[in-house]
């Protein structure tokens, strides 16, 4: 499918699991990809269904399929709600889906979100499962977004994702390379659960509490930061490596947040100071951990000043993974590369994604 103009619609559920990222979003060829997000909107899951995501991957195998089916049913549900409230005709939606597993060394990686329930509650041609050829071509299957950073947001050295889990993508030698660099919110939300809030605004509370050395080398030392690129992190990481050692040091959450702030800023800026290649690299930041002030501060001290923050607007912040997956299905509709083995590792660049319409 060749034309010059696409719209499309990306859904994105990250791991963070507050809610469905919704966006609009066209593409236009003009020597390079322009792009435009045209509508956005966060749809917050209802709390009966967001508590069956947080713990989809302890569920049985039949509850399993039923969420699968239910969540691509209210997927498609907003997608046309959101259609018909906006009077727009997308040429399809691509959809992430909700990660359940993600273990590209056995070969899989299960993101729920059925595509014919989608389909058939939304009336579009939905695009989804995009990670699985790329594993089964020896390859992470994550992270996919660098394609888009490389061809949506070519002037830009560095492009950091700050979610659930951090990740970043940058050119180094003729290449795109990309990876998860660290944990991020999903540990940091963890914490500020144990206050009763959903996220410490502004990372005040982090700027408020006391580094713990101990924990602060205890972490940098995981054997995660040994890796060299082509590494990715998932929730069982969470659950089984990070979480584990946290609970360990019986911290209060302030100082537990000030010291993951901290131990991010230092992984972060390693990654920065190793593949820059010009003295003053421009950073895309997104994602949640944007409006992370304090964290930002403590980047900026690691990097001793010598970079550039890139001015976002609030919608690229909030919806730049939506509008890479738009794009991810794009690149579908043409055939054309939307993983690439620089990144992800695998045997070959591939086009990944199934079609339902």
């Amino acid at each position: 499918m060749h034309t010059d103009h696409y719209s499309l619609i990306g859904l994105m559920s990250g791991t963070s699991g507050d809610g469905l990222d919704l966006a609009y979003c066209q593409f236009e060829w003009l020597e390079g990809w322009k792009f435009e997000i045209v509508e956005a909107e966060t749809i917050p899951f209802p709390a009966d269904l967001g508590k069956k995501l947080a713990h989809a991957h302890l569920l049985s195998a039949l509850d399993l399929a039923i969420l699968d089916v239910d969540f691509g049913r209210w997927m498609g549900e907003k997608v046309r709600d959101f259609c018909q409230e906006k009077e727009i005709k997308p040429m399809a939606v691509a959809s992430h889906g909700h990660t359940v597993f993600h273990q590209p060394e056995k070969g899989l990686s299960l993101q729920i979100g059925n595509g014919w329930a989608l389909q058939q509650a939304s009336g579009q041609q939905v695009i989804n499962d995009f990670r699985m050829r790329d594993i089964q071509l020896g390859g992470q299957g994550a992270p996919l977004v660098p394609i888009g950073d490389r061809l949506l947001f070519p002037q830009l050295d560095f492009c950091l994702n700050l979610g659930g889990i951090s990740n970043i993508s940058m050119e180094y030698e003729g290449k795109r390379i990309a990876f998860d660099t660290s944990p991020f919110n999903l540990l940091l939300n963890a914490e500020a659960a144990k206050l009763g809030l959903a996220y410490d605004a502004g990372g005040e509370i982090a700027r408020g509490g006391r580094v713990d050395p101990s924990l602060l080398e205890a972490l940098n030392a995981l054997p995660f930061y040994q890796k060299s690129q082509a590494k990715s992190l998932g929730r069982e990481d969470m659950e089984q490596v990070f979480s584990p050692l946290i609970g360990s040091f019986g911290l209060n959450p302030a100082d537990t947040m000030a010291t993951l702030a901290e131990h991010y800023a230092i992984q972060i800026a390693k990654v920065i100071q190793q593949f820059r290649n010009q003295s003053k690299p421009s950073v895309l930041i997104t994602g949640g951990g944007a409006y992370h002030t304090y964290f930002i501060e403590r980047l900026d001290a690691q990097l001793n000043s010598d970079w550039e923050k890139f001015n976002a607007s609030a919608e690229l912040i909030e919806f730049k993974e939506a509008l890479i997956f738009a794009f991810l299905g794009a690149l579908r509709l043409r055939g054309e590369p939307n993983a690439l083995a620089s990144v992800t590792g695998a045997r070959t660049d591939s086009c990944g994604g199934v079609l339902y319409r």
